[in-house]
């Protein structure tokens, strides 16, 4: 018996290899698990990551169309507005004609200054062409006259009055530009 006391079990190693498998096994599901769990914790961040982005996008989009709309807000009504400024200015020119009526003239004048100042305040102002170069961003050019009194491309008559709304062209100034005339040069 002493000699089976010194012999060792072959089942006995079996078991021991059997549970340290087992506990490789188990350490082994236990990373893999982890490293999906991981996977799916950064999948997870970036789709978050990326609709915080997308939140804060539109938040800016809506900001920017909420500030362009109290700017530019009033855009139709002041473009139905501008023919009553041209059938003012018909008025005048043809009060202008007439001697005896300084009080309706005077009358005009303080109403139309009244008018335009408000529209002004709103944010509509006149473009100013008369003298100045042809800006076709600002301006329709419906006339051309050969000159060499005025540099070439210098605006000689308004035809009718062009507007802005802050930066936006309501509609372009119609203009009478002055060329170069050839014929004078050859003489």
């Amino acid at each position: 018996m002493s000699d089976d006391k010194n012999q060792t079990n072959p089942f006995a190693e079996n078991e021991e290899i059997k549970e340290e498998t087992k506990e490789d096994i188990k350490e082994e599901n236990i990373e893999s698990k982890e490293e999906e769990f991981k996977k799916e914790l950064d999948d997870i961040n970036n789709k978050y990551l990326r609709l915080a982005a997308d939140f804060d996008n539109y938040r800016k989009r809506q900001a920017q169309e909420r500030e362009s709309l109290l700017k530019y807000g009033a855009e139709d009504t002041l473009k139905k507005i501008i023919p009553v400024l041209d059938t003012l200015e018909r008025a005048k020119n043809s009060i202008e004609k007439t001697e005896d009526i300084k009080t309706i003239k005077d009358s005009y004048e303080i109403c139309t200054k009244q008018f335009l100042d408000i529209l002004e305040k709103i944010g509509l102002k006149k473009i100013e062409a008369k003298d100045k170069p042809f800006d076709p961003n600002l301006m329709e050019a419906v006339m051309q006259t050969k000159t060499n009194d005025v540099e070439p491309h210098t605006v000689i008559a308004e035809l009718q009055a062009g507007y802005q709304l802050f930066d936006r062209v309501l509609r372009p100034t119609m203009v009478n530009v002055a060329v170069e005339d050839d014929e004078e040069n050859k003489e």
